[in-house]
């Protein structure tokens, strides 16, 4: 049966995707919705095709049919797993005027491993020459000094530090969520007699600039690395993300100028570099658009069209990811398994689980055969739409095809058993990781915490806290940040604030969310005036205003009898372009002196 498939003018509501073999793999043939079907080649309006009526063989589909069945697990009791543990903060409020130094953890992301997009880690992934007591020591002076506006660069001069390219670095990695601190703190190391920034502590200044959106002083740290000969294509790469992230198409394109000034070439690999930013941004279009501006320019290869499809995929537009898909093919390059991969997880995106299902049994057919991570972002669909009898059965074919289950996998199967309040199967499956050598981290304790925190089961999450430090694995911020919320959501105020101090002794550097959770319990406990403190601390260091209950917050001030606080808070919040919050405080300590007034007449 051949359908004449004409251009759609409105997007594609229920999609099926076929695919039939070429000469570079197997091709998209239509993408077909009710009576309208749109087609394969980018660029024709029209195009003849024959649908298929089977993908593949019966017998090359029978692993679908299997009888689904469950792991055999080892019963256990989360009494068994973990050792008790508190806080010990039985009427104890922490140490809240103590202010603790940063420390090298990863916070970027609110997910833990099994979350669609999961965490991208950012270590340097090269370990550090630096003496950790040394830099402790100087982030120690930074936190403290910088915090109560005194004259740091003063005393770091007298503390006598042998600044060297990995001190920086480590320095600049803990205050990544404080720009304020790190800005100053390198332009304090780049003065030191001796000591020059090298093309790594520049780039890692950059990526803090660019990550806080603060993009003029990125291109004038840009600029200057110019000037000294120090820029490499990882300056201009980290340029290129930080303006796709922020969705300034225009500016990020306009790296390329930059790249042009200072007799930089762009090739395949930055275009390449570009696309993805803008892809992983979700600006699929753009990238197109970019692509097919600069395609006369440059020699696609195998990765442009993946960026590309990639791109697409985020955005959830099948339509346009088959034509890429198509499009590939046709310029005689053949998709590899990562191309695969990023086409299941854009199918499952589109909530398509039949035809994910359909690629991944021509995967196992034709190839390239499947491995652990391709299980994992089937596996993971699955368990997040609360379908564990199917995504044990992948599990289990898997174990049979002899892929070997990572932590990412099982973290998934045991957030999808844990979000069912099945804790047996979650103990099971953590009994078999000890069984199988699978070496647990801190994703994985992550996610155990964030099951107990919805669970509104504190003390047990305090469980898991405790076993992930005894395994040695240093906690994130995320890991602080789940603990803090879930005391003060729960009503155990103390708790919640030992687990600052807890952060705090632990050196973590708390990002906007630890600040906003934080002044939040303060709140809530009817702290304003401490509250008024690490809120002025949070802007101090870069951070923006965070989102709070500001009438209550001025409320107990006015109970407290304090306009000049919140008149200071007004004129702070204006400067950060905070208005309406400047406003609010501005109205509430006007009223609070009319208030004064009237209670104490002038006679």
């Amino acid at each position: 049966m051949a359908l004449s498939l004409r251009k759609l003018q409105q997007p594609l509501k229920a999609v099926r995707i076929c695919f039939s073999q070429a000469d570079g793999g197997y091709k998209l043939l239509a993408v077909v919705s009710g009576e309208s079907a749109c087609v394969g080649r980018r660029g024709s309006n029209a195009l003849d095709v024959r649908l298929l009526n089977r993908l593949i063989h019966a017998g090359n589909r029978s692993c679908l049919y299997y009888n689904r069945y469950e792991v055999s697990f080892v019963s256990g009791s989360a009494l068994e797993l973990y050792d008790s543990f508190n806080f010990n903060a039985k009427g104890r409020t922490g140490d809240l005027n103590c202010r603790g130094f940063c420390s090298s953890v990863d916070s970027e992301t609110e997910s833990d491993s099994c979350d669609e997009d999961g965490g991208e880690g950012e270590n340097r992934g090269i370990e550090s020459k630096a003496e950790s007591g040394e830099v402790d020591r100087v982030c120690k002076v930074i936190d403290e000094l910088f915090a109560l506006d005194r004259n740091m660069e003063a005393v770091l001069d007298e503390c006598g530090i042998n600044l060297t390219s990995d001190l920086v670095m480590d320095v600049l990695e803990r205050f990544k969520h404080a720009r304020k601190p790190a800005f100053r703190f390198f332009c304090w190391a780049a003065q030191r007699p001796g000591y020059a920034h090298d093309s790594k502590t520049y780039n890692s200044m950059m990526s803090i600039l660019g990550k806080t959106r603060q993009f003029e002083t990125m291109v004038s740290v840009l600029e200057e690395m110019g000037e000294k000969g120090l820029l490499t294509i990882d300056t201009f790469a980290i340029a290129m993300r930080a303006f796709s992230a922020a969705k300034e198409r225009k500016k990020a394109i306009g790296v390329f100028e930059l790249m042009k000034k200072y007799k930089f070439k762009a090739g395949v690999e930055t275009i390449n570099c570009l696309l993805d930013a803008l892809g992983r941004a979700k600006l699929g279009k753009e990238a197109q658009v970019l692509f097919e501006k600069l395609e006369p320019r440059f020699e696609p290869n195998l990765q442009t069209y993946t960026v590309l499809l990639n791109g697409w995929c985020k955005v959830k537009n099948l339509l346009e990811a088959g034509k890429t898909w198509n499009e590939m093919i046709d310029k005689g390059f053949k998709p590899d398994l990562v191309a695969h991969s990023i086409m299941l997880e854009g199918l499952l995106r589109g909530n398509k689980q039949s035809d994910a299902i359909k690629l991944f049994e021509v995967m196992k057919a034709k190839g390239p055969p499947p491995n652990a991570k391709t299980y994992t972002v089937l596996i993971r669909y699955l368990c997040k739409h609360k379908k564990m009898g199917e995504a044990i059965t992948f599990f289990d074919e898997m174990l049979g095809r002899g892929c070997k289950p990572d932590v990412a996998i099982y973290t998934c199967l045991i957030t999808g058993y844990g979000n069912l309040k099945r804790m047996d199967q979650v103990y099971g499956l953590l009994n078999e990781m000890r069984e199988k050598g699978c070496v647990q981290d801190a994703q994985l304790y992550n996610a155990l915490i964030k099951l107990m925190t919805n669970r509104r089961m504190p003390h047990d999450a305090v469980r898991v806290y405790k076993k992930m430090v005894q395994n040695g694995l240093q906690p994130t911020i995320h890991t602080y940040n789940m603990l803090m919320k879930c005391f003060f959501m729960t009503n155990n105020h103390d708790l919640g604030f030992a687990v600052w101090e807890e952060m705090r002794l632990n050196g973590c550097c708390p990002d906007e969310n630890t600040y906003t959770i934080f002044i939040g319990g303060l709140i809530r406990e009817g702290r304003s005036a401490e509250a008024c403190k690490y809120l002025e601390e949070m802007i101090g260091k870069g951070m923006r205003a965070p989102q709070l209950d500001y009438n209550k917050f001025v409320a107990d001030f006015s109970r407290a009898g304090n306009p000049d606080i919140l008149m200071e808070l007004s004129q702070r919040m204006k400067i950060h372009g905070k208005f309406e919050i400047s406003d609010l405080f501005s109205r509430w300590a006007e009223m609070m002196k009319k208030s004064v007034k009237r209670r104490n007449p002038v006679h």
